[in-house]
């Protein structure tokens, strides 16, 4: 690796992938509820409801392109293999489990440990997925 790509990118520390993997899982889960938590105390604050309305959508697909992005950073900057890869399907496979299941529920304190959880061990999977992808590629 020269050293211009070896600048901006941190080693990792002594850890197995598999915590490190669970890590940002865990802050990429903390990210989408503090953004989302954001979004609806703006809606709140300009529109009196904390119900965007058409701004709703855009504002979803915003709040997850952010997550993945820093879940990419992150796992980036510890030397992870196909970090991109591996923090896009994270939280695409989190979004379908709480788009499927826990659509109902998610005004419950429970989320607020749920969605964490939940985006951990989808982080775990992805980076299954994506060892899979790449050995059928070789």
């Amino acid at each position: 690796m020269s050293q211009e790509e070896d600048d901006g990118r941190y080693d990792a520390p002594p850890l197995p992938p598999v915590v490190i993997l669970a890590v940002v899982g865990l802050l990429c889960g903390f990210a989408t509820i503090a953004l989302v938590w954001l979004s609806e105390r703006s809606c709140e604050r300009f529109r009196d409801t904390t119900n965007c309305g058409a701004l709703g959508l855009p504002l979803l697909v915003l709040i997850v392109a952010i997550t993945m992005v820093l879940g990419g950073l992150a796992l980036s900057r510890l030397a992870m293999p196909n970090p991109r890869v591996v923090a896009f399907l994270g939280v695409a496979f989190m979004l379908i489990v709480v788009l499927a299941f826990l659509t109902e529920n998610l005004s419950s304190p429970w989320t607020l440990a749920v969605v964490p959880v939940l985006t951990a061990i989808t982080f775990l999977v992805a980076n299954l997925v994506a060892r899979l992808l790449e050995r059928a590629d070789a």
